[in-house]
């Protein structure tokens, strides 16, 4: 039965694309939605010693060891970029038949000098959603390219034509992730051109603790769909820290329990409320620090199960401490 939503899934938001005006077909996004809330996380399998800015990727091996352990408890998984890392894991789906779907990412970066990396991602990502069309069921061109915080900007005009340029050679649906801000206050020309609104929304990094860490999720996603009601809009990340390091949060804002917390209050919101949410991360990134970007995981970068996912891989539960202690 699983494997039958997923192909009237697949086949169904293959033509979403090219018939996003049809009443029937969003009626039946909507409908079907409910395969995807719960069941959504987001993947970057860099281990101690990988890194995607020196192309150093983490072996298929261990790739398949990762998507074995998400495909327990998830359907749907996010990709960041269109690089080996992206076909590795496309190549282990499809070869040891893992039971999960992308949303394929394409890095685009604003700096100088970066348009034609831009294009080979860009080429890259088509030619792996048509490649992959049983595996793939969007594709995120850039992620939080537009929002003012961004350290590597792009000019809307340029992602409007970046949008453009690969929804005229895939079949899947197209979307562009950024901040909840974003989307929000300059988002109405770039919500006309994708097919569906994908956002950004951290509590943690607004200064606020647990107790207002749904509530602040749900406005920051209702102010978003009160200013595109005639739209899908999926939740492209939300996570809670285990760990944090600066004035950037409350204190002490980072910890297990309030990690698993917010996972269990998000995805029961999000299966009630029928909404697509990845949750970030699957698994801690050491290449992004030893500060609150690399423990965003639910569970570590020994592939060791959080506190928020101990119930559900009782296999993979830590011999010690996870995260570093803070200071008293």
């Amino acid at each position: 039965m699983k494997k039958n939503i997923w192909f009237f899934l697949l086949i169904m938001i293959a033509s979403y694309s090219c018939q996003q005006n049809n009443p029937r077909i969003v009626e039946q996004i909507d409908m079907l939605s409910d395969a995807w809330p719960g069941y959504a996380i987001s993947y970057s399998g860099y281990r101690e010693g990988q890194n995607p800015q020196e192309f150093i990727y983490p072996s298929r091996q261990e790739v398949k060891e990762d998507l074995e352990i998400l495909e327990k408890n998830w359907r749907l998984i996010r990709l960041y970029g269109s690089d080996q890392h992206s076909l590795d894991v496309l190549h282990v789906i499809r070869e040891e038949k893992i039971d999960l779907k992308v949303m394929l990412g394409i890095w685009l970066d604003g700096e100088p000098g970066h348009e034609a990396d831009n294009q080979l991602q860009i080429q890259k990502g088509i030619e792996l959603a048509n490649d992959y069309t049983d595996i793939v069921i969007a594709v995120n061109v850039g992620n939080e390219i537009l929002v003012h915080w961004s350290d590597h900007q792009i000019p809307l005009e340029k992602v409007l034509h970046y949008v453009h340029q690969v929804k005229q050679a895939v079949s899947v649906p197209v979307t562009v992730a950024d901040d909840f801000s974003f989307w929000r206050d300059h988002g109405s020309e770039l919500a006309q051109a994708v097919d569906f609104v994908t956002l950004h929304t951290y509590p943690i990094w607004g200064g606020r603790d647990i107790e207002d860490g749904l509530s602040v999720t749900i406005e920051h996603y209702q102010s978003v769909k009160n200013a595109f009601p005639d739209k899908k809009v999926v939740i492209g990340e939300a996570g809670w820290a285990t760990y944090t390091v600066g004035e950037l949060h409350a204190p002490r804002a980072g910890d297990e329990s309030k990690q698993k917390i917010y996972f269990n209050q998000l995805m029961d919101w999000a299966y009630k409320n029928n909404v697509i949410v990845f949750f970030f991360e699957a698994f801690d990134e050491p290449w992004k620090g030893s500060g609150t970007e690399g423990h965003w995981g639910l569970f570590t970068e020994q592939r060791k199960a959080k506190l928020a996912m101990q119930e559900l891989y009782p296999d993979l539960m830590p011999e010690g401490p996870t995260l570093p202690a803070y200071d008293e």
